[in-house]
């Protein structure tokens, strides 16, 4: 008798969970029509706002960083050694981060590239 409600509450259990999983299936069956889309001022817009931000990205950030560097500099050039030290980490990040938005800004103008 033990064996058969066992094995009935182990079906039950099972059966549940096959019906959890062919709802969610047929949840996700909506199709999504977005021909229109890329036609639309709104999408048009976006894409023409991304790439000016990119491109101008790829011009203010090396600016930028070549100023905080000389700053950084400077201010190195005044401090004692324990200082140098810090001003030393301040220009090493200053060179990765402009290396990285201008990076950034390329691989998104790129990718904005192949959607226009």
């Amino acid at each position: 008798m033990k064996t058969i409600k066992i094995s009935f509450s182990q079906v039950k259990h099972k059966a549940r969970i096959f019906l959890i999983i062919i709802c969610t299936f047929f949840m996700h069956l909506n199709n999504a029509y977005a021909s229109n889309v890329k036609k639309s001022k709104l999408a048009k817009g976006t894409e023409a706002l991304i790439n000016d931000v990119t491109i101008w990205l790829m011009i203010l950030a090396p600016i930028v960083a070549a100023l905080l560097i000389i700053y950084f500099f400077i201010r190195r050039s005044a401090a004692d050694e324990l200082d140098q030290k810090k001003w030393n980490n301040r220009i090493v990040v200053a060179i990765v981060s402009c290396v990285g938005a201008v990076l950034t800004s390329a691989t998104l103008n790129l990718i904005i590239g192949y959607y226009i």
